[in-house]
Order: structure tokens, then C-alpha cells, then sequence
């Protein structure tokens, strides 16, 4: 049986991820049940995190640098939580959108800190485990 290079299956194993990831977080924003508090907006917060480790993996699939991707997703998103404080018209535009929303997101919350840390530990071990 021919067998798949290691780089093509590394990247096919981190799409197969996304596909949880991407409707689980969706899932978790638009959850309705008990404590949806916590699922929409800090649970959704950790799928944010995963979300881009394995984004970034994707492009730059090396395990050795799982640490290095966690770390860098985890700056970026601790500087774009830090620029809602900043509310130029032109970004303010953008948050307006869905998709702007879901990215950069619109209001400046100090508990989102902790939440970033959780999701890019965890996406840290899904990269290690890859």
C-alpha cells in the first residue's frame, strides 16, 4: 500500500482538526444551554486560540516549532485584544462584520487573558501531537 508522504499527512491530520475546531467554536459562541456565559465567551476564546495554532501549523507544519507557533499566536492575539481599546473609524468598520467581529473582535475584556493561555496550551498539545 502506498503510503502518504509525512508532511502531507501532518497537514491533512491539522485539516481534519480544523473541521472539529472551526464548528465547535462557532458552536460554542452561539451556544443557548447552562452556563452559555462561559461557552460563548471564554470557551469561544480558547477554540480562537486553537483555532490559530492550527491555522499557523498549516502553513508551517514542523512539530520542533509547536512551542514557537503557541507562543506567536498568543502575542498576536494578546496585541488585537489590546488594539479594541483603540476604536479608529476603520476599524470600527470592520468589527462591525461578522467576520471582523470573529477575528479581531470588538470590546476589551481582562478575562479573555487567561482563556488565550488555556487555548494556545491546548493547541500547543494538539501541534505535539500531530
Amino acid at each position: 500500500m502506498h503510503r502518504l508522504p509525512a508532511s502531507l499527512r501532518t497537514r491533512l491530520k491539522t485539516l481534519l482538526l480544523l473541521c472539529i475546531v472551526v464548528p465547535a467554536g462557532f458552536g460554542f459562541k452561539w451556544y443557548k444551554g447552562p452556563e452559555r456565559w462561559w461557552f460563548n465567551d471564554y470557551g469561544a476564546a480558547v477554540m480562537y486560540e486553537i483555532f490559530w495554532c492550527l491555522l499557523v501549523f498549516l502553513a508551517w507544519p514542523r512539530r520542533k516549532e509547536a512551542g514557537r507557533i503557541a507562543f506567536l499566536v498568543l502575542a498576536a492575539t494578546c496585541i488585537l485584544e489590546f488594539m479594541q481599546l483603540w476604536q479608529p473609524s476603520f476599524l470600527q468598520i470592520i468589527r462591525t462584520t461578522f467576520l471582523g467581529a470573529s477575528l479581531i473582535g470588538t470590546t476589551f475584556v481582562w478575562w479573555d487573558f487567561p482563556h488565550y493561555v488555556l487555548g494556545c496550551f491546548i493547541g500547543w498539545l494538539l501541534l505535539r501531537s500531530i
